[in-house]
């Protein structure tokens, strides 16, 4: 017997809530996990027609909808990685437990240009380091449509998916998915811009993190003691592989605060966003190379 989808949502929500869940990789609430489920259950289009809709779920499809519930409710995996869709900077993307899922302010920076910190229409190189998914990689080929990206990963598993969405939005001509640690495997290439959303969670912050997190790569989230050893790497090297009034953009997330204390002399650039998130900082070449020779 068919059971309507309107229906269907009501019951997925209802079991998501019970479950007391932690929301924290693309929705915030039990409703949206839950649609999320149902559409991929039922395998709905984003905006299927009122009759499709009526037409309700059959019971092969609500079977699979209560797998899908249990795998969210009781291992607590997040949707995306359910559904292995997700979107950024309003990008459809493929991904699953390689990666990262993304969820990154960046987003609304990038479909900005990046302005005001740099004339989008100079923009020719663009380095993603540790891209995961690729999402910021090819969100800044999107965005700067006469660029070419370097997208960075130490992952050979995550450069996997990032290759696979690089090809799904057809970019492989401007977008080279490159094994490197940090910055080992550029040799002189400069580049207009850096980005990375780099590992920043500490030792102490990973044994108190939900569940749900359990299921992204450790590599991806894990840095050190303080959560900084990226970071460090970052601050120090980026400037070489700048071009001059380059500009470095880095996520750091709850570690801001650490960030502040640990850089004092940096005269970091704290971004805001219209749309919620921060933690993220901004530094020219020139700024990086003129702290740099106060400490010299």
């Amino acid at each position: 017997m068919r059971v309507p989808v309107a229906v269907l949502l009501g019951r997925a929500t209802r079991a998501l809530q019970r479950a007391r869940l932690h929301y924290g990789h693309g929705t915030d609430n039990a409703r949206d996990d839950a649609a999320a489920l149902v559409w991929h259950a039922l395998r709905l289009p984003a905006q299927p027609s009122a009759a499709r809709l009526r037409r309700g779920a059959t019971l092969a499809q609500q079977v699979r909808l209560r797998s899908l519930l249990e795998q969210r409710s009781v291992n607590r995996v997040p949707v995306v990685y359910l559904t292995h869709r997700c979107w950024f900077a309003g990008l459809e993307l493929y991904v699953d437990e390689r990666v990262l899922i993304p969820r990154s302010p960046l987003a609304e920076l990038i479909e900005c240009g990046f302005a005001p910190w740099i004339d989008p229409a100079q923009v020719r190189r663009v380095a993603d380091l540790g891209t995961g998914s690729g999402c910021i990689a090819i969100a800044c080929a999107k965005a700067f449509p006469r660029a070419r990206v370097d997208a960075l990963d130490i992952s050979d598993a995550a450069l996997a998916v990032a290759r696979l969405n690089i090809r799904r939005h057809r970019l492989s001509r401007r977008v080279r998915a490159l094994k490197s640690d940090h910055f080992s495997a550029l040799g002189r290439d400069a580049y207009d811009i850096i980005v990375s959303n780099p590992p920043y969670v500490g030792r102490a912050e990973m044994a108190t993190l939900p569940p749900e997190y359990r299921h992204e790569p450790a590599l991806a989230l894990a840095a050190g003691r303080d959560g900084l050893g990226s970071v460090r790497v970052i601050l120090r090297d980026a400037a070489r592989f700048l071009r001059p009034g380059g500009i470095l953009v880095v996520e750091v997330g709850n570690s801001e605060a650490l960030v502040r204390r640990s850089f004092a002399r940096l005269p970091f650039t704290w971004l805001e966003f219209t749309r919620g998130g921060g933690g993220v900082f901004l530094l020219t070449r020139e700024q990086l190379v003129g702290a740099r020779l106060e400490r010299s």
